[in-house]
């Protein structure tokens, strides 16, 4: 599917906040991989379609999620704000077409984060959390931090993810405490050197 198809089919399907949301992490998502040496136009289309899956309700990402034979753990079936990440990676190879396993992951994994994340993943991970249309305490520093170290503004959008979803009393995925553990592992080892 080519962007513009893509765009098209985004505005149609999501609302206008939604929609200038994909597309700020399209462009965020862009600029990240000029910056970082990833390929920009599967950053553009993964930026674009990441939230793909939001545009369903928690019962009807559970009831495609079962069709579709998708293993989900207890934490991410629970959690909407969790759900439309895998069930969207999988829902754009089946209803989209798209087949990139590297879009796939970075769309999969987006809300979480996980323990070694591939350039891309961080990529797309950093793109959804920084795009312009954001606004919060903070956001700023990681925007700035964002092009110096990918690593160190991952770290200061995850640990303030975290504190968010603690203070909301919500599930914390592991998923996200390990990605957390091996963004610090590797600054860690980075200021050693």
């Amino acid at each position: 599917m080519k962007p513009d198809q893509c765009r098209r089919l985004m505005k149609d399907m999501l609302g206008d906040q939604l929609y200038r949301h994909s597309l700020g992490a399209a462009d965020a998502a862009v600029s990240l991989a000029k910056c970082y040496g990833a390929d920009t136009q599967k950053a553009y289309l993964a930026g674009l379609i990441h939230d793909y899956g939001k545009r369903y309700s928690k019962k009807e990402l559970l009831r495609k999620a079962q069709l579709m034979g998708l293993p989900l753990d207890r934490i991410t079936r629970q959690e909407k704000r969790l759900l439309h990440a895998p069930v969207g990676a999988a829902l754009i190879r089946t209803e989209l077409n798209i087949c990139d396993p590297e879009i796939s992951r970075a769309i999969a994994y987006h809300t979480t984060g996980r323990s070694e994340m591939t350039l891309f993943e961080k990529v797309i991970y950093l793109a959804d959390y920084i795009e312009e249309g954001r606004e919060f305490a903070g956001i700023e520093r990681i925007r700035e931090i964002a092009y110096i170290s990918i690593d160190r503004a991952l770290l200061s959008a995850v640990n303030q993810a975290i504190r968010s979803v603690l203070v909301k009393g919500a599930m914390l995925h592991p998923r996200s405490v390990a990605f957390r553990n091996s963004l610090l592992t590797g600054i860690t080892s980075e200021d050693h050197l």
